[in-house]
């Protein structure tokens, strides 16, 4: 099968994101499992997100995936300086590929139930196979098959919960605790080297 995309902020990347994608992969045999690093999330605060923010988070996910042929990093986002919406850079991208087939796209179920408040959202469930891992402990499924019902096409992972969160992991930077456990040790050490998430 082709490639499969999984756009987010990475803030940072870290096991759980990697954990996803190595599912998707094993699961749907994609050849390429691209990243695509928001430049400016128009849904976070952008002051938290401003041009430094976003190298650095693009470097980790580049030291993340380096050696993990299937795969790869896009900056597509990177040469539009203005907020990254999902809907821009789906038709960037098909212009480039000319695919006629819908989009693979992988979400996590804490973004995708806020899916129509999304940037020209109606045309966006026309361009997209969604492909949904659960971030929940307690997931319900009811709410998303209601979206099915609205043309919102997707398909769930049965993966196992992993408790990981970005914000978890800025927290324990800001008190100088160990992340180890959380990212690649590369993202940890340049998170380290970097001073990262400390103020």
């Amino acid at each position: 099968m082709a490639e499969c995309l999984y756009q987010g902020s990475f803030n940072p990347i870290h096991n759980a994101h990697l954990a996803a994608a190595e599912y998707v992969h094993k699961i749907f045999n994609f050849e390429k499992i691209v990243f695509i690093p928001a430049y400016k999330p128009p849904h976070k605060d952008l002051k938290d997100f401003d041009t430094e923010n976003a190298m650095h988070r693009l470097e980790m996910l580049q030291l993340a995936v380096e050696n993990i042929p299937y795969f790869d990093v896009s900056a597509i986002e990177y040469t539009r300086n203005k907020p990254s919406y999902t809907y821009d850079t789906l038709i960037q991208i098909n212009e480039i590929i000319k695919s006629k087939e819908k989009i693979n796209f992988i979400i996590g179920s804490d973004a995708f139930i806020k899916i129509e408040s999304w940037y020209k959202t109606e045309e966006l469930k026309n361009l997209v196979n969604f492909i949904l891992f659960v971030r929940d402990n307690n997931f319900d499924e009811t709410p998303f098959e209601k979206l099915r019902e609205k043309g919102y096409n997707y398909k769930l992972m049965q993966m196992p919960f992993i408790n990981i969160s970005a914000s978890e992991i800025r927290t324990r930077c800001l008190k100088g605790q160990a992340i180890d456990d959380l990212v690649p040790y590369k993202v940890a050490k340049y998170i380290k080297l970097h001073d990262l998430y400390r103020a």
